[in-house]
Formats: structure tokens, sequence, C-alpha cells
């Protein structure tokens, strides 16, 4: 468990620096965590993730008692507890991805402008807005993932999660670029969407695409 923990946390700090490199986060905003058994290791708050070391590593239990590290977890803990409750999640990525979080402030949902929709299981919803590090934002980030495995929190940014840390993070960056069409897209008028038939061919097409496990 111990070097599960550790390979754990290496993983959760190579992917925070990630989406500070690729623009999805400002400074310390967004967190990143990955369940190890009954253990979730996550990132800190308040700290610049190219400052994080491997003895830094932060971890709680599924109750929230913090059982490792001497930093304080992310104030959106209870958050990434509830995905971890609600779901199948093993790896989360929450970030504050700009184009993500200017179409959470003009739709409940994002219009299904691309296939790659489907690998997101549907339609994108959006969570209504709640004060960050609330229950009340986690209940409503979990009612808008029924079904999904990414959503958008209004005023505030997207999560994604996954069976890995590269999943959900492949997840959350898609879920920012077809954002961004659908931003481009309206500017010049009224795009185009994919009907529930579509998406459904897409996801039954996705079933078989790339390399198969040797």
């Amino acid at each position: 468990m111990q070097d599960a923990v550790e390979k754990a946390w290496s993983d959760v700090v190579d992917t925070a620096r990630r989406t500070v490199a690729d623009g999805l986060v400002v400074g310390t905003s967004g967190n990143v965590s990955a369940r190890v058994g009954e253990l979730v290791v996550v990132t800190p708050t308040g700290v610049p993730y190219d400052r994080l070391r491997p003895h830094d590593a932060v971890a709680v239990d599924l109750d929230g008692r913090q059982v490792r590290g001497e930093l304080r977890p992310t104030s959106e803990l209870p958050l990434h507890l509830a995905v971890y409750r609600g779901t199948e999640a093993r790896a989360i990525v929450h970030t504050h991805a700009a184009h993500a979080t200017a179409v959470s402030t003009l739709t409940d949902r994002l219009p299904p402008v691309h296939y790659m929709t489907a690998t997101l299981g549907g339609t994108v919803r959006v969570a209504p807005y709640a004060l960050y590090g609330t229950p009340e934002l986690a209940e409503a980030a979990l009612a808008a993932l029924r079904g999904r495995t990414a959503c958008l929190l209004a005023n505030h940014g997207t999560i994604a999660y996954g069976e890995t840390l590269d999943r959900a993070y492949e997840r959350t960056a898609q879920l920012e670029w077809m954002c961004r069409v659908w931003l481009l897209a309206s500017a010049a008028g009224v795009p185009r969407t994919l009907t529930p038939a579509d998406l459904a061919a897409a996801a039954a097409r996705f079933s078989s695409y790339g390399q198969r496990d040797a």
C-alpha cells in the first residue's frame, strides 16, 4: 500500500502540473486526486504544484480523515469524496478551464456539437452554482454526473473522472476543447448539433476504437 500511495502521489502531482502547463488552471486553482484502495491521494490547498515534493504526499480516507501528510488537502475535498462514493471513479481532475467556465455561465448544458460528446456519456450537463468547497457543490456535481464522466460547474469550471488519471485528464481536455468549439461556432451563427441517435452511433463505434490490449 505504501508503494501504491507514493506512485499515486507522483501521478497526481504530474497531472496537476500538466493542467497548469496546458492552461487549464491558473496558479493553484483546480485540484487532482486518485483513489488507492480505501484512500484518496489528493493535491493540497493553496500550494503551487511546482513546489510539491515526494515527502509532501497528502492522503485521506473516504470519510475525509487525513491519514498522511502535514499539508491540508484541497478545499474541494467534499467534491472529490462525493464523486468517489457515488461513482466508479478511480481518478478525478477538476479545473477552471477558461472556455469551459465561460460556457458554464451561458447554458444549462453543453450542446452536442461534436461526436466526442459520446465519450463523456452524452450531453454534458451544468451543475447549478454552489459555493466552492461545500456539500451543496458536491451534491450538485454528483447529480450532473449521473450517467456521465464529466460535467461543468456553473460559474466555476469542470470536473471529470476516469479509471486512471490519464483518462480523467483526457476527458477534461476534450471537454474544454468542445466548449471552445461551441463558443466559436456560436459567435458566427447557430451551431448545428448532433442527435441522440448520432451520439449512440458514435458511442458504439468508440467501443472498438484504438489498439486492443495484448
